[in-house]
This record gives C-alpha cells, sequence and structure tokens, in this order.
C-alpha cells in the first residue's frame, strides 16, 4: 500500500508554510474594515457580544477564500467588469455600514443604541467587504497559483484560523476605549471616527 499523500493534500515545507501564515496574520490584523467594524462592537458592545461578530468573520472569509481559489478568480479574469461591478457593489454597502457606526452610540447615556452583527451577516460581509476580496485573490495567487485543491484549503484554513487572534486585539482595543470614553458625547465621536477611517479604508482598495 502506497504512503503517498493523496495529491489534493501536497506536503508543505515548513518555510512555505511559515509564509502562508505571516501573510494571512499580517493581512488579517492590520486595518481594515473588518477590524474597524470589531473595534467599533468592541467600544459599543463589549467582547463577550461580539464573539459571533468575530466567529463570522473567520468562517465567512474561509469559505469565500475557497471559491474564490477554485473558480471565481476564473471568472474575474474572463470578464473584469464582473470584479468593477463588485467593488462598487462593495463601496457603496461600506458607506452603509459607516453610516451604522456612526450612529451607533447612545444619545444620553446607557448602552449603545443597535445591535452587534450577528454570526451569520458577518459571514455574508465578507462577499461585500473590498479588502476580503484583494486579501483572498492574492494569498491564492501568491501561495497557489495553479489553484491545487489542498493548497486553496489550507490557505482557506489558515485564514480562520488567524482569524480569531487578529480580530480579537481590535475587540480588546475597542473595549479599553470605551473605558476611556465615559461621557455620550465622546464615545459618539468615536464611533464618527471609525465611520470616517471606514469610508478611508476603501481608498487603497479602489486603486489597487
Amino acid at each position: 500500500m502506497s504512503n503517498a499523500m493523496p495529491p489534493f493534500l501536497p506536503a508543505v515545507p515548513l518555510e512555505v508554510l511559515t509564509a502562508i501564515f505571516l501573510f494571512c496574520f499580517v493581512s488579517s490584523v492590520t486595518p481594515g474594515p473588518n477590524n474597524l467594524m470589531v473595534m467599533a462592537s468592541g467600544a459599543n458592545f463589549g467582547y463577550r457580544r461580539t464573539v459571533p461578530h468575530m466567529l463570522g468573520i473567520g468562517a465567512g472569509f474561509s469559505v469565500m477564500v475557497a471559491l474564490v481559489g477554485l473558480g471565481l478568480m476564473q471568472v474575474f479574469d474572463l470578464y473584469p467588469v464582473v470584479r468593477q461591478g463588485l467593488m462598487v457593489a462593495c463601496a457603496a454597502y461600506l458607506l452603509y455600514l459607516a453610516w451604522k457606526i456612526a450612529h451607533a452610540a447612545p444619545p444620553e447615556g446607557g448602552d449603545a443604541t443597535g445591535r452587534p452583527m450577528t454570526f451569520l451577516q458577518a459571514a455574508a460581509f465578507q462577499w461585500v467587504n473590498p479588502k476580503a476580496w484583494v486579501m483572498g485573490m492574492s494569498a491564492i495567487t501568491l501561495y497557489a497559483p495553479d489553484r491545487n485543491l489542498g493548497a486553496v484549503l489550507l490557505i482557506a484554513a489558515m485564514f480562520g484560523l488567524v482569524c480569531i487572534p487578529a480580530n480579537s486585539v481590535w475587540i480588546l482595543l475597542g473595549q479599553e476605549v470605551r473605558r476611556l470614553l465615559h461621557r455620550p458625547g465622546l464615545l459618539r465621536a468615536f464611533n464618527w471616527t471609525m465611520a470616517a477611517l471606514l469610508v478611508a479604508s476603501l481608498i487603497p482598495v479602489i486603486y489597487h
């Protein structure tokens, strides 16, 4: 009986595995729509209530990366207008979310108005997150150029793995910010700042 691994589960050298991990972690922990949104959620709702949001990011993005590597990139290669249309839709939805974040602060103390994003909402959001598309396509291009099933699934799983520590940094940062923002006016200013940064995060994606 042969001990060779199936072709869809290729052996990956440690240095390549390390490179994939670092790419996934660094691209996940740097500022972007997901991190700005969980930071705002941490400030308004706390860590525990933001956990479903964080887990939805990891699950939704992993599925998206897998599907990008297994066929969606070919669609974009054949029909560039589809990618352009997707980016326009992403930008429009991010503007809507920025408005929601800007209006999350309570008017006169108490808990923030609104509710934190659910698991399913966060998972679905990945499909209209322009940075997520850029991250996924870049990872596949760099580490799975032949779009081998095993390599694509490895990258998708790695993104899911790094999601928790990467997003947790921003949620906890948001929680710490909340402790400093005792007055509703300061929390409102924080939310407007997060909304402005969310809109600004579109700039490098638009010109990518």
